[in-house]
């Protein structure tokens, strides 16, 4: 059956509808996933191999048949492993059809189909019973439901269910038990990825500031953690408050409880400070002794840090404070950590919670609209000092006294940054009612609210009026819109350039004038993995599983948006002399992918390759990082956009 999908369109902004196969969303949503990087992490696959041997033998000393249950299978991996330690029969729960259809394939062709039973359904519509989907309840649980935060998958929920209806009391369960870890630290980077700080500007009149709003600092910020990897971050990036505590446990052999909580901690700060965010990760047991256990706490943390396992669908959680507080060194404080079924967030109090009878704090909610339009990298970016005087350098050299300025980006703060250096008249397109609300706060915040006029429109359906008659000299953007999923749907600004070209004034100029698209052949130690082929996993042919994926994935030199790949666009492996020019730009195949001009021909300021020294080598700070890539923003030739990917 054919389904119609709602896409946005980076080039235009605009959002179209499209006929795919009903399985298409999933299909993309598993293909470019971490799920090679799970079955491709050594670590977890022997522990739980260990794990479920463990859980096997000790049934089957109890003189009973090993009935196994296993919650979302996925491939089938986890049942195939205990049916080979000794299991006699297992029920493997898979919601997903073309998933359970994958695993009844690899099932097969290990031979193990007739102790094997893949069940297509959610493990709540599992029936007990002769004529149900197991005939009686299992003895040993094995699930892997677990995400960065470990219950963001429904993991809670699942067990409940499970434990009342589909497993025996006390039964095995692999992994045993789960421990959730906290360390309360100060960091202004990372708190800069959830609030808006004061932005300096520096004019021909003396220093200007840029204040955040009230409902922005008051805000508790967006519910949804911040998984990242830890063992990036330097640790001079952040001031630890306090010890590794362990908050909370789970014991998956007993009932499970998928009902709020609340679990605190006493602690002394190790230093004084601002206590403004909680790191957390947490570690799984795979048997009662504890004897095999799967941590995913960062190097300082970590008992070896010399056999640290790198994986990419687990990391580390980033949870921030709902405001910085300070701390005392000498006086004890509180660390709560909060669940509900499927989140975890936490709060800091100077009393213990079961004397002072305070209500636990409800699950944080953005009410100040920046946390639903701007991204923790988005974030990062605008709080990036460095990377506003860039752009003030910029514009310096372009704007005039009697410039009219059009900025054209999504929630951006060039048009303040214009209106403080002395642009005449400044306006800003809002494509969004969230960008529109939150720039009207900022606005009014700074007293501005009548100097810089907001435009609630799409760019292409911008009139006259709207610009209030005047001619635009000075078109800018970062470029940033919340359409962009991607570094170069950025690009989009190209396509916005083009839609109010009639609006723009002779001898215009366009800020940024080109755009370059930077790509880089790398060998990675272990980033490859999320996209590798597994083939063999453990002794289990698992290849069926990299076939359904490649079959997926988007085949390289697809058209998109209807245009025909250049293959003169396309990073290739061709010797220096090579190289050619396109555009105005020199592209080097080898590090350029694509290029274009953003400014009309003849405009004074031809865009110029950067050098190298001012491409960013090295690990990018994490707010540049874009899923498992980075892109930088740049203006190294004062009117050149870089994208680095």
């Amino acid at each position: 059956m054919k389904v119609f999908c709602g896409r946005a369109n980076p080039t235009t902004g605009s959002v179209e509808w499209l006929e795919e196969d009903e399985h298409y969303d999933y299909h993309q949503e598993i293909a470019r996933s971490s799920y090679a990087d799970m079955l491709h992490d050594k670590d977890r696959n022997i522990k739980y191999y260990q794990g479920i041997r463990a859980a096997v033998s000790r049934v089957k000393d109890r003189g009973q048949k090993a009935l196994v249950l296993d919650i979302g299978t996925g491939t089938g991996l986890l049942s195939m492993m205990a049916v080979a330690a000794g299991a006699d029969f297992c029920y493997a729960i898979e919601v997903f059809k073309p998933m359970a259809d994958a695993a009844v394939k690899i099932v097969e062709k290990n031979g193990f189909s007739d102790k094997i039973k893949i069940i297509n359904k959610h493990s709540t519509e599992v029936t007990i019973g002769p004529d149900g989907d197991m005939p009686c309840r299992a003895n040993i649980l094995i699930t892997e439901l677990f995400d960065t935060e470990l219950i963001g998958e429904g993991a809670l929920p699942s067990y409940e269910h499970a434990h009342r209806h589909l497993v025996q009391e006390n039964c095995e369960a692999v992994p045993h038990r789960a421990t959730v870890y906290a360390q309360l630290v100060e960091s202004r980077r990372m708190w800069s990825w959830n609030k808006l700080f004061p932005v300096r500007v520096q004019t021909g009149h003396g220093e200007q500031v840029i204040i955040p709003p009230l409902e922005l600092e008051r805000c508790p910020g967006a519910p949804s953690v911040y998984d990242i990897q830890l063992n990036q971050v330097s640790p001079t990036d952040f001031t630890a408050l306090s010890d590794v505590m362990p908050m909370f446990s789970v014991d998956f052999s007993k009932q499970v409880s998928s009902s709020a909580a609340c679990h605190s901690r006493q602690f002394e700060p190790l230093a004084s400070g601002r206590a403004q965010v909680v790191l957390s990760w947490w570690d799984i047991e795979m048997d009662p002794e504890g004897k095999i256990k799967c941590t995913m706490a960062p190097f300082w943390a970590h008992s070896d840090p010399e056999e640290l396992q790198w994986r990419d669908h687990w990391m580390q959680c980033v949870y921030f404070l709902p405001q910085e507080e300070p701390v005392v060194q000498g006086s004890s404080l509180f660390l709560l950590a909060h669940h509900d079924d499927y989140c975890v967030w936490y709060s800091l109090q100077k009393t213990s919670p079961e004397k002072n009878g305070r209500v636990s704090p409800p699950r944080p909610v953005c009410d100040c609209q920046a946390h639903l339009l701007w991204t923790r990298p988005r974030f990062g970016e605008i709080n990036d000092q460095d990377r506003t005087e860039r752009y003030v350098q910029a514009l310096r050299t372009v704007l005039k006294p009697d410039s009219v300025c059009l900025c054209v980006s999504d929630g951006s703060l060039l048009s303040l940054l214009a209106h403080h250096l002395g642009a005449e008249q400044v306006f800003t397109i809002e494509s969004s009612a969230a960008s529109h609300r939150l720039m009207k706060k900022i606005f009014k915040a700074n007293h501005v609210e009548d100097k810089v006029h907001i435009i609630e429109k799409r760019p292409e359906l911008l009139t006259s009026a709207d610009l209030e008659g005047e001619k635009v000299s000075l078109l800018v953007g970062e470029p940033f819109f919340t359409t962009s999923l991607l570094p170069w749907h950025n690009l989009y600004f190209w396509y916005v350039r083009t839609a109010v070209d009639r609006h723009l004034g002779p001898g215009v100029v366009v800020l940024p004038q080109a755009a370059s698209l930077h790509a880089v052949v790398v060998e990675f130690r272990d980033l490859w993995r999320i996209r590798s082929p597994c083939g063999n996993c453990e002794g289990f042919d698992v290849h069926i599983m990299d076939d359904m994926i490649k079959a997926w994935e988007e085949p390289w030199g697809r058209p998109v948006d209807g245009i025909p790949p250049d293959p003169g666009q396309h990073c290739q492996h061709r010797p220096p002399e090579a190289s050619r020019r396109q555009g105005g730009l020199l592209l080097e195949p080898a590090l350029q992918a694509s290029c274009v001009l953003l400014h009309q021909p003849g405009l004074p300021g031809p865009a110029r390759r950067p050098s190298d020294r001012q491409l960013y080598r090295g690990v990018p700070p994490p707010h540049w990082r874009h899923q498992h890539g980075f892109h930088a923003l740049r203006h190294p030739g004062g009117r050149v956009l870089t994208l680095t990917c």
